[in-house]
């Protein structure tokens, strides 16, 4: 085992050089040209030739300027005269974090800071690169960068830790809805529109931390539960010439979401989702008055799928827009006129679109990831507006990501597969490749002599007739004539996905060396295999996701290989949840579960994310109550450990306080480590973790 880590680290550690070397592995930012491209090396910004790759220009050389800025992100102005460098970044939540921003001016070669008020958050250019826009201390500021020491202007000031944020999401949103910026530059630069969220009916949640103090502080915060109240979230206008405010009309800001905001050409799109998110109305706005009208409306019997910064995609002049929904039964693209309503379908078939990367509005030409050529693998496509002369532009051979330049001349693709270690591709518009960036041969080679473990994908049908995906890796020694333990890794968690033709590797691959097999199943529940599929557990959240996990090791504890009575099972978050049902519900199937920061009844997770699935808990009680581990302690027969972090801000350490407190009535013995002020992803003691994982399942299976 220690010779062949040597050898994937060593593997690795080229790729990282490669990328190094390519300037195309990450951080890549595209020029308005759309055929330059710049990169960080080292603490300059360089601008590179994406035909060529020859370097054009140093654009930014931080030795060369006071103060000596080390900085972690950039971004440029859209008129690219500017570019915003972000410094000494201090992090929230999951997306938010607290920074210095500095502003360098490529014209005059000066930088200066963009505030001396104290650390911002979330700053922006405007469109029209004069000004730029920031947080700070939940107040909405403005920033006229062409005055003498950039004039600074406060938009809001009731902005309060816990009661009042302006332009930037609470908790529940920043979590579920993935956006830590909650204001939005018109394209005129003449407006700023903005969330105002008052959290302060919202529960507080406590949180001890640990270290550094005498004596622990406590940090809180506000999150709904299931079933509480959540904040009353209103969209406000803010007039750049007037310096008013005015507040946008969509409707009863008491119990509803509002997802997404957009500018659709002079008005103002506001995204309204009732509290149950079974009904979704698209509102626009006119700025000035705040009066609107419904462009767009969609129920469903059981949930609207998450409404994410490509659900709607405005066209034109903001008359015509782009939606993906679930109509047909799968996830699919739409034209819409605001005006008229439907236009006609995009995309249509037994498939999935996955990602909207753009539209071509000169061709007329969207281009868009999907599931076409398997629900295992992803490709890039592109179709005209009315739906006819769809092209696939990459293989079909594996799973895709892909990079495209402005205005589409080229793309980097990221390719990777079962078998295949990611390469890295630069490709004219038209999918044709002009030179690869990076291939990984030694670790291919591993791979292929079988070194290195791959995935064996296989397939079997669970109780109700479903036909389910899987993978295994064996040993790299294996013999069918020999029987082995069976370690299973899994999430499970509404439209998530694990098992995919891509190239990926896990802790679990050091127990392929100690003589375990390690297998993984997508149950119902999970994603990419169309609505039914993926809805068919709402409002039962947790019952037949378990069912196929128990089906699954039934299936693989047939094989011959396989040793029925050395079965484990593990997952994290939704994946513990998973995890502890599987050993409690299928106690005769599973030895050992290790259950990583689990939500252990859906009651104490946020409002959003369970409502999504599973209703109102007062609505539902038995979906809660009928699939949450804590109620089936009893049942406890095999070994198991628990691990969660203190300060997990996500799933709360309450969940596993509560569990431990139900197997210690039920008299079962179990294992715990805690860590102490860790978040949900267990920060730097996710290591020791890993390998406490290793042992536990080596010393009790």
């Amino acid at each position: 085992m220690k010779k062949l880590a040597i050898t994937i680290i060593a593997s690795l550690a080229a790729l990282c050089v490669n990328a190094q070397r390519s300037n195309l592995l990450s951080g890549v930012t595209s020029m308005g040209d759309g055929n330059h491209y710049a990169v960080v090396e080292g603490s300059t910004v360089k601008l590179y030739d994406y035909a060529t790759s020859s370097m054009r220009e140093v654009v930014f050389d931080a030795s060369e300027h006071t103060p000596k800025i080390d900085f972690k992100r950039y971004f440029f102005s859209p008129d690219e005269s500017k570019i915003m460098f972000v410094t000494d970044i201090k992090p929230i939540y999951r997306h938010s974090y607290t920074a210095e921003y500095y502003v360098f001016n490529r014209a005059d070669g000066s930088l200066r800071p963009l505030s001396n008020g104290g650390p911002q958050q979330v700053a922006t250019f405007s469109p029209d690169g004069t000004k730029a826009a920031f947080v700070r201390d939940n107040n909405l500021f403005w920033v006229d960068l062409a005055a003498d020491g950039f004039t600074e202007h406060q938009i809001t000031a009731d902005g309060r830790f816990n009661y009042i944020l302006n332009g930037i999401p609470d908790w529940v949103y920043e979590e579920e809805y993935s956006f830590a910026r909650a204001y939005e530059w018109s394209p005129a630069s003449d407006y700023i529109a903005y969330y105002r969220t008052d959290e302060e009916r919202v529960k507080e949640y406590n949180m001890n931390m640990f270290r550094g103090d005498l004596y622990p502080t406590v940090y809180k915060f506000k999150y709904p539960k299931a079933g509480e109240s959540n904040s009353v979230v209103t969209i406000h206008t803010y007039d750049m010439t007037t310096g008013k405010s005015v507040e946008m009309q969509t409707g009863d800001a008491d119990d509803r979401y509002i997802p997404r905001i957009m500018w659709a050409g002079r008005e103002l799109a506001v995204a309204n989702l009732n509290r149950l998110q079974n009904s979704l109305d698209l509102f626009l706005c006119d700025p000035a008055t705040g009066q609107s009208r419904v462009i767009y409306h969609e129920e469903d019997d059981r949930y609207i799928d998450r409404v994410g910064d490509k659900t709607f995609t405005f066209i034109g002049d903001g008359d015509r827009f782009l939606v993906q929904n679930e109509s047909s039964g799968y996830k699919h693209i739409y034209l819409y006129s605001t005006d008229k309503g439907l236009i006609c379908p995009v995309t249509s078939g037994d498939y999935e679109v996955t990602d909207l990367l753009g539209v071509d509005e000169k061709k007329g030409v969207v281009y868009y990831m999907s599931t076409e050529a398997s629900p295992l693998k992803r490709d890039l496509y592109t179709v005209k507006l009315n739906g006819k002369g769809k092209k696939r532009l990459t293989g079909g051979d594996g799973t895709y990501r892909v990079v495209p330049s402005k205005g589409f001349n080229y793309f980097i693709t990221y390719f990777s597969s079962a078998t295949t270690p990611t390469e890295v591709t630069l490709r004219k518009g038209d999918g044709k490749p002009v030179r690869d960036l990076f291939r990984n041969d030694v670790l291919k080679g591993l791979a292929d002599n079988g070194t290195i473990p791959v995935k064996n994908f296989f397939t079997f049908d669970n109780m109700s007739g479903q036909t389910l995906n899987g993978y295994m890796l064996y040993p790299a020694d294996f013999d069918s004539t020999k029987v082995y333990p069976l370690f299973m890794t899994q999430y499970s968690g509404p439209g998530s996905q694990q098992v995919a033709d891509n190239w990926s590797t896990g802790w679990e691959y050091e127990l392929l060396s100690h003589g375990y097999i390690v297998a993984c199943v997508d149950g119902r529940g999970t994603g990419f295999r169309g609505e039914e599929f993926r809805k068919c557990t709402y409002g039962d959240l947790g019952r037949y996701e378990v069912e196929d996990q128990i089906a699954a090791a039934r299936y693989l504890g047939s094989l011959p290989y396989i040793d029925s009575s050395r079965i484990g099972i593990y997952g994290w978050s939704f994946g513990g949840f998973m995890a502890l049902n599987c050993i409690l519900k299928g106690n005769d199937v599973f030895k050992m579960a290790i259950a990583v920061a689990p939500v252990t009844n859906w009651r104490y997770y946020d409002t959003i994310y369970t409502e999504l699935y599973n209703g109102l808990p007062g609505d539902n009680p038995s979906g809660y109550d009928d699939n949450s581990p804590i109620n089936f302690a009893d049942r406890l027969k095999g070994k198991l450990l628990l691990a969660h972090g203190t300060g997990d801000d996500n799933v709360h350490i309450q969940n596993s306080f509560q569990m431990i407190e139900a197997l210690s009535a039920a008299k079962k013995p179990f294992d715990m480590a805690i860590y102490p002020d860790q978040n949900h992803g267990m920060g730097h003691d996710r290591d020791h973790l890993m390998d406490k994982c290793v042992k536990y399942v080596i010393d009790n299976l």
